[in-house]
C-alpha cells in the first residue's frame, strides 16, 4: 500500500534528487551573495557552514587502484532554503 500525497503520485528519486542537488547549488550562491553584504550578525549566521567529510576511501584491485576523497558535503542555512525554494517552484509546476 503506498502512502497517500493528496491524491499526486509519489515523487522519483530522481526527480528529488534533480532538485536537492539544483537546491543546494541555488544555496551556494545565495551564500556567496549573502557573503558581499556588510557584517553582521544575521550574515554570520546564514553564511556558517556545518561540513561533514568522508575519505579518503581507496580501492585497490591490484591492477586498478582508485581513490575518492576526501568526499566533504557543507551545509548551512541558505542551502536548505534553496532546496525549499526549488522544492516549491517544482511543486507549483506539476
Amino acid at each position: 500500500m503506498s502512502p497517500d500525497f493528496g491524491g499526486r503520485r509519489r515523487p522519483s528519486a530522481r526527480r528529488v534528487t534533480l532538485i536537492v542537488a539544483a537546491g543546494m547549488l541555488l544555496g551556494t550562491l545565495l551564500t556567496q551573495l549573502m557573503a558581499l553584504a556588510p557584517a553582521s550578525a544575521a550574515r554570520e549566521f546564514f553564511i556558517t557552514t556545518v561540513a561533514a567529510s568522508l575519505g579518503p576511501l581507496t580501492v585497490d584491485l591490484l591492477v586498478v587502484a582508485v581513490t575518492l576523497g576526501p568526499l566533504v558535503l557543507r551545509v548551512n542555512i541558505l542551502s536548505v532554503v534553496g532546496i525549499l525554494l526549488l522544492a516549491w517552484f517544482a511543486r507549483s509546476l506539476l
